[in-house]
């Protein structure tokens, strides 16, 4: 049984749909357009997975960032953060925005008379795998029936959920970014999926974090599960909210925590990258 939970947003329960248009138009309904995620050795391919199964519990997990902009309820959810917002103002969802500390995914702005009068940074951090879900997707083809181009679902090769270098690195980030935020009175927020928050807040000091949030916090926490329905499709639900400042951020992290975080990533980074052909070989 394929393990993959959501293909172009769609349930994989639902057997009803019409799957050999879904695969072939290979349409994201988040984005509107098609599935941004393709295969490397062939780019006319999309994957189109957006949540599977993993661990002993089988949960489902989000894997792909845009499937929870789903109805753009998370940016519903950050409303209430705009707090020079007034009726009558235009709402706007601008993303990639560069901002000293690095680029954020989205910003939500009010804005009136063609004029920016408030906004709120949001970031969305889903996890991330390793190994491939590619077989997954074609066994999930080869279960009902829908020609493949490879054999893939035969494979063995594992896929597993990256937990702790996500989380470390979306930390990293945040606490990179959370200073300019702070630094002009203006409102972060990081989305993510309940099961990472649960993760981060097991590895990491969460102690101290706000919980319900607090309004006037600069850094806040969105986390939402992955709800099944009576008819077999998936929700995006919000399951808390938890709030801190640029000080809480580096107490998540611990005193000495952001140097060695960020020593594991270059380690990580090098690690991949070094072969025989990178090989220094001094002139004779």
């Amino acid at each position: 049984m394929s393990k993959v939970v959501e293909l172009f947003g769609i349930s994989t329960e639902r057997r009803e749909e019409n799957w050999g248009q879904i695969v072939r138009e290979q349409l994201c309904p988040f984005l509107g357009k098609r599935c941004y995620k393709v295969r490397k050795s062939d780019p006319n391919t999309s994957i189109g997975t957006c949540t599977v199964l993993y661990g002993k519990a089988a949960e489902p997990i989000v894997i792909c960032p845009t499937r929870l902009t789903e109805r753009q309820q998370i940016f519903f959810d950050c409303l209430h953060l705009l707090t020079t917002h007034q009726p009558g103002n235009e709402l706007h969802i601008v993303s990639e925005v560069s901002v000293p500390g690095g680029s954020v995914d989205y910003f939500l702005v009010s804005v009136r008379d063609g004029k920016v009068k408030d906004f709120v940074g949001i970031e969305i951090q889903t996890l991330d795998t390793t190994g491939t879900v590619w077989p997954e997707r074609q066994r999930f083809l080869s279960e009902i029936g829908i020609p493949r181009l490879d054999n893939a679902e035969s494979s063995d090769k594992p896929y597993g959920m990256n937990w702790k270098m996500t989380a470390k690195t979306i930390l990293v980030q945040i606490h990179h970014k959370i200073d300019t935020f702070e630094h002009v009175n203006k409102k972060l927020v990081l989305v993510v999926q309940d099961k990472l928050l649960e993760y981060m807040a097991k590895e990491f000091n969460f102690a101290h974090l706000e919980n319900p949030a607090v309004l006037g916090d600069s850094m806040h926490f969105h986390a939402y599960r992955i709800a099944r329905q009576h008819d077999g499709s998936f929700k995006l639900t919000m399951q808390s909210r938890l709030s801190t400042d640029a000080d809480g951020i580096a107490t998540c992290l611990g005193l000495q925590a952001e140097a060695r975080v960020e020593l594991d990533q270059i380690l990580e980074a090098l690690q991949v990258k070094i072969s025989p052909a990178t090989r220094f070989v001094p002139a004779r």
